[in-house]
Protein backbone atom coordinates (compact mmCIF):
# COMPACT_ATOMS: atom_id res chain seq x y z
CA UNK A 1 0.00 0.00 0.00
CA UNK A 2 1.09 3.86 -0.53
CA UNK A 3 2.86 5.57 1.99
CA UNK A 4 2.88 9.28 1.77
CA UNK A 5 4.07 9.68 5.07
CA UNK A 6 6.93 8.14 6.45
CA UNK A 7 8.65 9.41 9.32
CA UNK A 8 11.91 7.57 9.73
CA UNK A 9 15.79 8.69 10.80
CA UNK A 10 18.31 9.52 8.33
CA UNK A 11 21.55 8.00 8.32
CA UNK A 12 23.09 11.22 6.96
CA UNK A 13 21.85 14.40 5.85
CA UNK A 14 23.57 17.46 4.92
CA UNK A 15 26.66 18.20 7.03
CA UNK A 16 24.67 20.10 9.56
CA UNK A 17 23.16 17.10 11.12
CA UNK A 18 26.13 14.77 10.63
CA UNK A 19 27.72 15.35 14.13
CA UNK A 20 24.08 13.81 14.76
CA UNK A 21 24.61 10.46 13.41
CA UNK A 22 24.53 8.22 16.10
CA UNK A 23 21.26 9.47 17.33
CA UNK A 24 20.14 7.85 13.50
CA UNK A 25 17.57 4.97 13.98
CA UNK A 26 16.90 3.08 10.73
CA UNK A 27 14.19 0.96 11.36
CA UNK A 28 11.56 2.94 12.89
CA UNK A 29 9.17 3.40 10.20
CA UNK A 30 6.11 4.41 12.41
CA UNK A 31 2.46 4.12 11.40
CA UNK A 32 -0.80 6.18 11.48
CA UNK A 33 -2.10 6.59 14.93
CA UNK A 34 -5.41 7.82 13.81
CA UNK A 35 -6.14 9.72 10.48
CA UNK A 36 -9.35 12.04 10.06
CA UNK A 37 -10.83 13.57 6.96
CA UNK A 38 -13.21 16.15 6.08
CA UNK A 39 -14.41 17.09 3.25
CA UNK A 40 -16.03 20.36 1.67
CA UNK A 41 -17.14 19.52 -1.60
CA UNK A 42 -18.01 23.17 -1.75
CA UNK A 43 -13.80 23.78 -2.38
CA UNK A 44 -12.73 20.56 -3.57
CA UNK A 45 -10.93 19.98 -0.46
CA UNK A 46 -10.90 17.78 2.15
CA UNK A 47 -8.50 18.34 5.73
CA UNK A 48 -6.59 15.30 6.90
CA UNK A 49 -5.68 15.07 10.63
CA UNK A 50 -2.61 12.44 11.10
CA UNK A 51 -1.38 11.43 14.20
CA UNK A 52 2.23 9.25 14.50
CA UNK A 53 3.84 8.06 17.67
CA UNK A 54 7.64 8.91 17.11
CA UNK A 55 10.70 8.32 18.91
CA UNK A 56 13.11 11.18 19.23
CA UNK A 57 16.55 10.84 21.01
CA UNK A 58 18.37 14.76 22.05
CA UNK A 59 19.24 16.80 19.36
CA UNK A 60 18.26 17.37 16.06
CA UNK A 61 16.32 14.31 14.16
CA UNK A 62 14.86 15.20 10.59
CA UNK A 63 11.51 13.72 9.80
CA UNK A 64 10.34 13.06 5.98
CA UNK A 65 7.23 13.75 4.37
CA UNK A 66 5.95 13.03 0.77
CA UNK A 67 3.51 13.60 -1.51
CA UNK A 68 4.28 11.49 -4.72
CA UNK A 69 1.60 11.32 -7.11
CA UNK A 70 -1.13 12.36 -4.71
CA UNK A 71 -2.93 15.71 -5.13
CA UNK A 72 -1.67 17.29 -1.65
CA UNK A 73 -1.08 20.66 -1.30
CA UNK A 74 2.21 21.16 -0.11
CA UNK A 75 2.05 24.55 0.95
CA UNK A 76 -0.96 23.18 3.25
CA UNK A 77 0.93 20.67 5.47
CA UNK A 78 1.63 21.61 9.20
CA UNK A 79 3.00 19.68 12.02
CA UNK A 80 2.17 19.91 15.33
CA UNK A 81 3.37 18.57 18.74
CA UNK A 82 0.51 16.64 20.48
CA UNK A 83 2.70 15.34 23.10
CA UNK A 84 5.96 16.74 24.76
CA UNK A 85 4.87 20.05 23.03
CA UNK A 86 7.79 22.37 25.25
CA UNK A 87 10.60 20.15 24.44
CA UNK A 88 10.55 19.17 20.76
CA UNK A 89 10.63 22.52 18.47
CA UNK A 90 10.65 22.64 14.54
CA UNK A 91 13.91 24.57 13.45
CA UNK A 92 13.56 24.30 10.09
CA UNK A 93 11.66 22.75 7.00
CA UNK A 94 13.38 21.94 3.61
CA UNK A 95 12.14 21.12 0.45
CA UNK A 96 15.07 18.92 -1.42
CA UNK A 97 15.55 20.55 -5.00
CA UNK A 98 16.70 16.92 -6.28
CA UNK A 99 12.77 15.97 -4.48
CA UNK A 100 10.70 18.19 -5.58
CA UNK A 101 7.79 15.98 -3.72
CA UNK A 102 9.63 16.06 -0.06
CA UNK A 103 9.65 17.87 2.27
CA UNK A 104 11.86 17.47 5.47
CA UNK A 105 11.64 18.79 8.86
CA UNK A 106 14.51 19.18 11.50
CA UNK A 107 13.10 18.68 14.66
CA UNK A 108 15.53 19.34 17.90
CA UNK A 109 14.73 17.56 20.85
CA UNK A 110 14.81 17.26 24.62
CA UNK A 111 13.53 13.99 25.41
CA UNK A 112 14.83 10.28 24.78
CA UNK A 113 11.54 8.54 23.78
CA UNK A 114 8.24 8.67 22.55
CA UNK A 115 5.97 11.45 21.30
CA UNK A 116 2.65 11.73 19.62
CA UNK A 117 2.96 14.18 16.20
CA UNK A 118 0.01 16.02 14.05
CA UNK A 119 0.02 16.60 11.13
CA UNK A 120 -2.43 18.30 8.74
CA UNK A 121 -3.06 18.92 5.44
CA UNK A 122 -5.33 19.78 2.31
CA UNK A 123 -5.77 17.39 -0.48
CA UNK A 124 -8.13 17.37 -3.56
CA UNK A 125 -9.60 14.05 -5.27
CA UNK A 126 -12.30 13.02 -2.52
CA UNK A 127 -15.80 13.98 -2.79
CA UNK A 128 -19.17 12.52 -1.37
CA UNK A 129 -22.80 12.99 -2.78
CA UNK A 130 -26.09 11.96 -1.21
CA UNK A 131 -29.24 10.31 -2.37
CA UNK A 132 -32.32 9.28 -1.41
CA UNK A 133 -35.13 6.24 -1.99
CA UNK A 134 -38.72 7.63 -0.93
CA UNK A 135 -41.39 4.74 -0.76
CA UNK A 136 -44.71 5.97 -0.96
CA UNK A 137 -47.33 3.35 0.76
CA UNK A 138 -50.70 2.26 -2.02
CA UNK A 139 -52.44 4.92 -0.68
CA UNK A 140 -49.69 7.38 -0.62
CA UNK A 141 -50.58 8.97 2.90
CA UNK A 142 -46.78 7.78 4.21
CA UNK A 143 -43.44 7.04 2.83
CA UNK A 144 -40.22 5.34 4.03
CA UNK A 145 -37.32 7.84 3.09
CA UNK A 146 -33.71 6.44 3.09
CA UNK A 147 -30.99 8.37 2.82
CA UNK A 148 -27.34 7.45 1.30
CA UNK A 149 -24.19 9.64 1.09
CA UNK A 150 -21.34 7.80 -1.45
CA UNK A 151 -17.58 8.91 -0.32
CA UNK A 152 -15.30 8.70 -3.37
CA UNK A 153 -11.54 8.45 -3.01
CA UNK A 154 -9.20 9.93 -5.86
CA UNK A 155 -6.78 11.53 -4.31
CA UNK A 156 -4.07 9.05 -4.83
CA UNK A 157 -3.71 8.15 -1.24
CA UNK A 158 -5.11 5.14 0.26
CA UNK A 159 -6.72 6.13 4.15
CA UNK A 160 -7.02 3.27 6.22
CA UNK A 161 -9.14 3.16 8.94
CA UNK A 162 -10.20 6.49 8.86
CA UNK A 163 -12.68 8.66 10.91
CA UNK A 164 -15.12 9.87 8.06
CA UNK A 165 -16.61 13.60 8.20
CA UNK A 166 -18.82 14.75 5.35
CA UNK A 167 -19.56 19.54 5.80
CA UNK A 168 -22.88 19.46 4.47
CA UNK A 169 -23.69 23.49 3.27
CA UNK A 170 -21.24 26.05 1.81
CA UNK A 171 -18.72 27.38 3.76
CA UNK A 172 -18.70 31.70 3.70
CA UNK A 173 -14.73 30.86 2.43
CA UNK A 174 -14.49 34.11 0.38
CA UNK A 175 -15.69 36.12 3.02
CA UNK A 176 -13.73 34.58 5.28
CA UNK A 177 -10.56 34.94 3.57
CA UNK A 178 -11.00 38.72 2.08
CA UNK A 179 -11.45 39.71 6.08
CA UNK A 180 -8.10 37.95 7.35
CA UNK A 181 -6.37 39.59 3.74
CA UNK A 182 -8.05 43.33 4.98
CA UNK A 183 -6.22 42.48 8.30
CA UNK A 184 -3.13 42.08 7.12
CA UNK A 185 -2.60 44.63 4.35
CA UNK A 186 -3.90 46.92 6.91
CA UNK A 187 -0.48 46.10 8.60
CA UNK A 188 1.47 47.05 5.63
CA UNK A 189 1.87 43.54 4.46
CA UNK A 190 0.94 42.68 0.91
CA UNK A 191 -0.49 39.24 -0.01
CA UNK A 192 0.88 37.50 -2.98
CA UNK A 193 -0.46 33.91 -4.29
CA UNK A 194 0.46 32.03 -2.32
CA UNK A 195 -0.11 34.04 1.17
CA UNK A 196 -3.60 33.97 -0.35
CA UNK A 197 -3.36 30.57 -0.51
CA UNK A 198 -2.04 30.30 2.93
CA UNK A 199 -5.37 32.14 4.21
CA UNK A 200 -7.53 30.35 2.23
CA UNK A 201 -6.42 27.14 4.24
CA UNK A 202 -6.24 28.82 7.78
CA UNK A 203 -9.77 29.92 6.79
CA UNK A 204 -10.70 26.00 6.59
CA UNK A 205 -8.91 25.36 9.67
CA UNK A 206 -10.79 27.48 11.57
CA UNK A 207 -13.51 26.67 10.72
CA UNK A 208 -12.97 23.27 11.65
CA UNK A 209 -11.75 24.53 14.98
CA UNK A 210 -15.72 25.57 15.64
CA UNK A 211 -16.50 21.77 15.74
CA UNK A 212 -18.47 20.47 18.93
CA UNK A 213 -19.24 17.41 20.37
CA UNK A 214 -21.91 15.96 18.79
CA UNK A 215 -25.37 16.57 20.62
CA UNK A 216 -27.40 13.57 18.77
CA UNK A 217 -26.87 10.48 16.36
CA UNK A 218 -29.18 9.19 13.89
CA UNK A 219 -29.62 6.61 11.27
CA UNK A 220 -27.10 3.97 10.32
CA UNK A 221 -24.47 3.13 8.06
CA UNK A 222 -23.33 0.16 5.88
CA UNK A 223 -20.23 0.31 3.83
CA UNK A 224 -19.92 -1.33 0.36
CA UNK A 225 -17.98 -0.97 -2.83
CA UNK A 226 -18.06 -0.14 -6.36
CA UNK A 227 -16.50 -1.65 -9.19
CA UNK A 228 -17.26 -5.24 -8.94
CA UNK A 229 -15.33 -5.39 -5.11
CA UNK A 230 -17.80 -5.29 -2.12
CA UNK A 231 -17.46 -5.17 1.47
CA UNK A 232 -19.66 -5.42 4.30
CA UNK A 233 -19.72 -4.09 7.67
CA UNK A 234 -21.64 -3.51 10.66
CA UNK A 235 -24.12 -1.31 10.85
CA UNK A 236 -22.13 2.31 11.34
CA UNK A 237 -23.86 5.43 13.12
CA UNK A 238 -23.99 8.79 11.48
CA UNK A 239 -23.06 11.91 14.35
CA UNK A 240 -25.20 15.26 13.45
CA UNK A 241 -23.63 18.59 14.46
CA UNK A 242 -24.94 21.94 13.93
CA UNK A 243 -22.02 24.39 13.50
CA UNK A 244 -23.72 27.67 12.46
CA UNK A 245 -24.56 28.25 8.90
CA UNK A 246 -22.83 24.17 8.10
CA UNK A 247 -23.40 21.11 9.30
CA UNK A 248 -20.65 17.94 9.87
CA UNK A 249 -21.88 14.29 9.42
CA UNK A 250 -19.62 12.45 11.24
CA UNK A 251 -19.44 8.40 10.33
CA UNK A 252 -19.17 6.17 13.73
CA UNK A 253 -15.91 4.82 13.70
CA UNK A 254 -13.54 4.23 11.03
CA UNK A 255 -13.60 3.49 7.40
CA UNK A 256 -10.89 2.21 4.88
CA UNK A 257 -11.18 4.17 1.98
CA UNK A 258 -8.42 3.06 -0.61
CA UNK A 259 -7.61 5.27 -3.75
CA UNK A 260 -9.87 4.55 -6.61
CA UNK A 261 -12.47 3.34 -4.39
CA UNK A 262 -16.08 4.51 -3.62
CA UNK A 263 -18.24 3.38 -0.29
CA UNK A 264 -22.03 4.36 0.11
CA UNK A 265 -22.73 4.99 3.12
CA UNK A 266 -26.85 5.26 4.78
CA UNK A 267 -27.28 8.66 6.73
CA UNK A 268 -30.69 8.63 7.15
CA UNK A 269 -33.76 5.91 7.83
CA UNK A 270 -37.04 7.74 8.56
CA UNK A 271 -40.74 5.24 8.15
CA UNK A 272 -44.32 6.46 7.71
CA UNK A 273 -43.24 10.05 7.00
CA UNK A 274 -46.53 11.96 6.48
CA UNK A 275 -47.08 12.79 2.63
CA UNK A 276 -49.47 15.41 0.85
CA UNK A 277 -50.24 15.30 -2.42
CA UNK A 278 -50.76 18.66 -4.44
CA UNK A 279 -51.04 19.57 -7.84
CA UNK A 280 -49.48 22.92 -9.00
CA UNK A 281 -49.69 25.29 -11.88
CA UNK A 282 -47.08 27.65 -11.72
CA UNK A 283 -45.49 28.23 -15.47
CA UNK A 284 -42.44 29.51 -14.30
CA UNK A 285 -41.04 26.82 -12.15
CA UNK A 286 -42.61 23.76 -14.28
CA UNK A 287 -44.33 25.61 -17.51
CA UNK A 288 -47.30 25.51 -19.12
CA UNK A 289 -49.13 22.31 -17.53
CA UNK A 290 -50.79 20.96 -14.20
CA UNK A 291 -47.96 18.31 -12.26
CA UNK A 292 -48.69 16.25 -9.59
CA UNK A 293 -46.66 16.64 -6.58
CA UNK A 294 -45.45 14.62 -3.41
CA UNK A 295 -44.63 17.30 -0.45
CA UNK A 296 -42.96 15.94 2.70
CA UNK A 297 -41.67 18.25 5.49
CA UNK A 298 -37.72 17.92 7.01
CA UNK A 299 -38.69 17.93 10.84
CA UNK A 300 -38.61 15.94 13.92
CA UNK A 301 -42.61 15.98 13.67
CA UNK A 302 -42.31 14.21 10.50
CA UNK A 303 -39.69 11.82 11.20
CA UNK A 304 -37.27 12.77 9.27
CA UNK A 305 -34.75 14.14 12.03
CA UNK A 306 -33.53 17.62 13.37
CA UNK A 307 -30.88 18.25 10.64
CA UNK A 308 -30.53 19.78 7.28
CA UNK A 309 -30.55 17.84 4.19
CA UNK A 310 -27.61 18.05 1.58
CA UNK A 311 -28.04 18.47 -2.04
CA UNK A 312 -29.10 14.74 -3.68
CA UNK A 313 -30.90 13.32 -5.80
CA UNK A 314 -34.61 11.11 -4.84
CA UNK A 315 -35.84 8.38 -6.44
CA UNK A 316 -39.46 7.72 -5.99
CA UNK A 317 -41.54 4.66 -5.66
CA UNK A 318 -45.31 3.23 -4.64
CA UNK A 319 -46.30 0.02 -3.49
CA UNK A 320 -49.00 -0.76 -6.41
CA UNK A 321 -51.08 -2.70 -3.60
CA UNK A 322 -50.27 -6.16 -5.30
CA UNK A 323 -46.21 -6.58 -3.44
CA UNK A 324 -44.87 -4.79 -6.15
CA UNK A 325 -43.34 -1.33 -6.80
CA UNK A 326 -43.75 1.02 -9.01
CA UNK A 327 -41.32 3.43 -9.88
CA UNK A 328 -42.52 6.93 -10.38
CA UNK A 329 -40.10 9.89 -10.79
CA UNK A 330 -36.17 10.92 -10.06
CA UNK A 331 -35.16 14.48 -8.49
CA UNK A 332 -32.46 15.99 -7.71
CA UNK A 333 -33.20 18.55 -4.92
CA UNK A 334 -31.13 21.20 -2.80
CA UNK A 335 -30.02 22.17 0.17
CA UNK A 336 -32.93 21.40 2.71
CA UNK A 337 -33.09 23.36 5.90
CA UNK A 338 -34.84 22.26 9.05
CA UNK A 339 -38.54 22.57 8.59
CA UNK A 340 -38.51 23.29 5.04
CA UNK A 341 -40.39 21.15 2.83
CA UNK A 342 -39.27 18.29 0.26
CA UNK A 343 -41.00 18.90 -2.84
CA UNK A 344 -41.15 16.11 -5.40
CA UNK A 345 -42.19 16.46 -9.38
CA UNK A 346 -44.23 13.42 -10.25
CA UNK A 347 -45.48 15.17 -13.54
CA UNK A 348 -48.80 15.37 -15.30
CA UNK A 349 -51.60 13.34 -14.17
CA UNK A 350 -53.56 12.12 -16.91
CA UNK A 351 -56.56 12.07 -14.92
CA UNK A 352 -56.95 15.07 -13.96
CA UNK A 353 -57.80 18.22 -16.88
CA UNK A 354 -56.42 21.77 -16.59
CA UNK A 355 -57.62 24.44 -18.89
CA UNK A 356 -58.21 28.12 -19.34
CA UNK A 357 -61.60 29.24 -20.53
CA UNK A 358 -61.82 33.01 -21.93
CA UNK A 359 -65.30 34.31 -20.88
CA UNK A 360 -64.82 38.14 -22.33
CA UNK A 361 -63.32 41.11 -22.45
CA UNK A 362 -64.22 44.33 -22.68
CA UNK A 363 -62.47 47.61 -22.38
CA UNK A 364 -63.65 50.87 -20.15
CA UNK A 365 -62.33 53.82 -18.10
CA UNK A 366 -61.72 55.66 -21.94
CA UNK A 367 -59.26 59.03 -21.75
CA UNK A 368 -58.85 60.86 -24.67
CA UNK A 369 -56.61 64.49 -25.17
CA UNK A 370 -59.34 66.55 -26.64
CA UNK A 371 -58.94 69.13 -29.66
CA UNK A 372 -54.86 69.13 -29.53
CA UNK A 373 -55.16 70.14 -26.02
CA UNK A 374 -53.78 68.82 -22.76
CA UNK A 375 -56.92 68.85 -21.33
CA UNK A 376 -57.55 65.05 -20.06
CA UNK A 377 -61.17 64.09 -19.81
CA UNK A 378 -63.47 60.91 -19.65
CA UNK A 379 -64.81 59.76 -22.97
CA UNK A 380 -68.49 59.02 -21.20
CA UNK A 381 -68.85 62.96 -20.40
CA UNK A 382 -72.24 64.49 -22.24
CA UNK A 383 -70.89 67.47 -22.20
CA UNK A 384 -67.56 66.74 -24.21
CA UNK A 385 -67.57 66.56 -27.59
CA UNK A 386 -64.67 64.44 -29.91
CA UNK A 387 -63.50 66.00 -32.92
CA UNK A 388 -60.69 64.43 -35.40
CA UNK A 389 -58.31 65.81 -33.64
CA UNK A 390 -59.08 63.46 -30.60
CA UNK A 391 -56.53 60.64 -29.46
CA UNK A 392 -56.78 58.00 -26.61
CA UNK A 393 -54.54 58.46 -23.93
CA UNK A 394 -55.45 55.80 -21.19
CA UNK A 395 -57.79 53.05 -20.92
CA UNK A 396 -58.42 49.44 -18.71
CA UNK A 397 -59.00 46.05 -20.49
CA UNK A 398 -60.80 43.82 -18.51
CA UNK A 399 -60.81 39.82 -19.25
CA UNK A 400 -62.90 37.09 -17.55
CA UNK A 401 -61.66 33.92 -17.18
CA UNK A 402 -62.08 30.17 -15.67
CA UNK A 403 -59.18 27.66 -14.24
CA UNK A 404 -61.44 25.16 -15.37
CA UNK A 405 -60.03 21.70 -13.43
CA UNK A 406 -61.72 18.33 -14.03
CA UNK A 407 -61.32 15.35 -11.51
CA UNK A 408 -61.36 12.00 -13.10
CA UNK A 409 -59.45 10.41 -10.14
CA UNK A 410 -61.35 8.76 -7.20
CA UNK A 411 -59.78 11.01 -4.56
CA UNK A 412 -60.13 15.00 -3.79
CA UNK A 413 -57.07 16.70 -4.77
CA UNK A 414 -55.80 19.88 -3.64
CA UNK A 415 -54.83 22.35 -6.10
CA UNK A 416 -52.61 25.46 -5.78
CA UNK A 417 -52.41 27.83 -8.60
CA UNK A 418 -49.89 30.60 -9.08
CA UNK A 419 -49.17 33.48 -12.09
CA UNK A 420 -47.39 36.35 -12.56
CA UNK A 421 -49.57 38.80 -14.45
CA UNK A 422 -47.20 41.80 -15.29
CA UNK A 423 -48.17 46.12 -15.20
CA UNK A 424 -50.43 47.90 -13.02
CA UNK A 425 -53.45 45.25 -12.55
CA UNK A 426 -56.38 44.43 -10.47
CA UNK A 427 -57.30 41.07 -9.89
CA UNK A 428 -60.95 40.03 -8.75
CA UNK A 429 -62.37 36.84 -7.97
CA UNK A 430 -65.10 35.36 -5.31
CA UNK A 431 -62.40 33.32 -4.20
CA UNK A 432 -59.86 33.63 -1.81
CA UNK A 433 -56.59 34.71 -3.46
CA UNK A 434 -53.44 36.39 -2.01
CA UNK A 435 -50.19 38.05 -3.55
CA UNK A 436 -47.35 35.74 -3.84
CA UNK A 437 -45.34 38.67 -4.61
CA UNK A 438 -45.90 41.93 -6.44
CA UNK A 439 -46.96 40.76 -9.52
CA UNK A 440 -47.72 37.31 -8.67
CA UNK A 441 -51.33 35.98 -7.48
CA UNK A 442 -52.14 32.95 -5.43
CA UNK A 443 -55.01 30.62 -5.00
CA UNK A 444 -56.38 27.41 -3.81
CA UNK A 445 -58.82 25.14 -3.95
CA UNK A 446 -59.86 21.49 -3.54
CA UNK A 447 -61.97 19.28 -6.23
CA UNK A 448 -64.07 16.54 -5.24
CA UNK A 449 -63.52 12.96 -7.13
CA UNK A 450 -65.45 12.66 -10.52
CA UNK A 451 -65.93 16.47 -10.62
CA UNK A 452 -65.53 19.90 -12.47
CA UNK A 453 -64.44 22.98 -10.77
CA UNK A 454 -64.69 26.60 -12.42
CA UNK A 455 -62.45 29.20 -10.83
CA UNK A 456 -63.65 32.10 -12.32
CA UNK A 457 -61.59 35.29 -12.23
CA UNK A 458 -60.96 39.18 -13.86
CA UNK A 459 -58.42 40.76 -14.67
CA UNK A 460 -58.04 44.85 -15.19
CA UNK A 461 -55.19 45.71 -17.07
CA UNK A 462 -54.60 49.36 -16.94
CA UNK A 463 -53.27 50.65 -19.57
CA UNK A 464 -51.72 54.37 -20.98
CA UNK A 465 -52.27 56.94 -18.28
CA UNK A 466 -54.71 55.10 -15.87
CA UNK A 467 -51.13 52.78 -15.38
CA UNK A 468 -49.29 54.29 -12.25
CA UNK A 469 -47.10 51.60 -11.55
CA UNK A 470 -46.27 47.87 -11.47
CA UNK A 471 -48.54 46.34 -9.07
CA UNK A 472 -50.98 43.60 -8.44
CA UNK A 473 -54.19 44.18 -6.44
CA UNK A 474 -56.15 41.86 -5.32
CA UNK A 475 -60.38 42.27 -4.94
CA UNK A 476 -63.33 40.34 -4.17
CA UNK A 477 -65.96 40.98 -6.54
CA UNK A 478 -68.41 38.88 -8.53
CA UNK A 479 -66.87 38.25 -11.85
CA UNK A 480 -68.75 39.74 -14.69
CA UNK A 481 -68.23 37.18 -17.49
CA UNK A 482 -71.13 38.05 -19.48
CA UNK A 483 -73.19 41.14 -20.63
Amino acid sequence: MLRIIQFFFLATILTIVAAHAENVDLSTVPSRNSVQLTIYNSEDLTLVRETRKVSFKPGANPLQFSWANTLIDPTSVELRFLSHADKLTVLDATFPHAKPQMLIWNVQSEIDGDAVIEITYFTSGIHWSADYVCLADAEEAHANVDGFVRVSNDSGEEYEDAQVRLVVGKINLVEKVAQLARALERDGRQLDKLGRSELRYKALKDYDKKEADASYAYGYAHSGALGGRFQIEKPKEVAKEGLGEYFIYTIEGTETIPSGWSKRLRSLEAANVPLKIQYRYRPAEYGEQLVRMYLLTNNKESKLGTTPLPDGTVRVFRHNGRDGLSYVASQAIQYVPIGDKIELKLGVDPEVIFELVKKRTWRDAIWMQINGTNVLDRVDRPDVKIDINSSVVGWDDHRAYARRVRNYTEKPIDLEVRHAIPGDVVFRSEFAAKNHDYQTVEYAATVQPSKTADLAYEIVQHQGRNAKQNRLVIQSATVRSSK
